[in-house]
């Protein structure tokens, strides 16, 4: 399977092999074992709209917006529903814990790759290659200095959103802050287990 991921990538134009080498420099910046921050703000066609701040590490992370907080250590997924004051359990690797960001998942040979260099930043293009589902493609600006994430265009289906980002700071992060604090939250809340 890595000789074939080679031998794709042997095939790529000079400005592929950059766009791919500079997106997955960021993307592990952001999603990297370290750990990241950052605002996001989102609105899928008027359907979903939410913003609010993520934390990432690994395979573990932690999100809050106006509506739940999310707490996510790699074995078990909490979902705080702030206005029904219920806490929902799951797998940390099932699908049924968001049916938006399951749509978003990502594998970087699903993809091709290119560049383009503009004022504000680097654009970077990503098309889904045949048969691949879920996002068919995506652009992503990035700060020219920093390489943070400044905004990204997905497109799922017919649908393009655009996922507004800031505040990004990729400090160190302690692995406490992705556990659930079940003390905080033992009166006057509902617990559901879908584990």
């Amino acid at each position: 399977m890595a000789a074939l991921s080679l031998q794709a990538q042997d095939k790529e134009t000079p400005n592929a092999k950059q766009a791919r080498r500079m997106f997955m420099e960021t993307y592990n910046m952001i999603f990297g074992e370290t750990g990241s921050q950052l605002h996001y703000k989102v609105n899928i066609i008027g359907i979903y709209k939410t913003e609010g701040t993520i934390w990432n590490k690994g395979k573990k992370s932690k999100f809050t917006d106006e509506k739940y907080i999310a707490w996510n250590d790699d074995v078990t997924y909490y979902r705080l529903e702030r206005k029904k004051k219920r806490i929902v359990i799951y797998d940390a690797h099932s699908d049924a814990r968001d049916k938006y960001a399951t749509k978003f998942k990502f594998s970087p040979d699903n993809y091709t790759y290119s560049i383009k260099d503009a004022q504000e930043g680097y654009y970077i293009t990503l098309k889904a290659k045949k048969g691949v589902k879920g996002v068919k493609e995506a652009r992503c600006l990035l700060d020219k200095k920093t390489r943070y994430p400044i905004s990204v265009r997905v497109k799922v289906g017919i649908f393009h959103t655009t996922i507004k980002i800031s505040d990004v700071s990729t400090s160190p992060l302690p692995d406490d802050l992705f556990t659930f604090p079940k003390e905080q939250y033992r009166s006057g809340y509902e617990y559901v287990d879908k584990r």
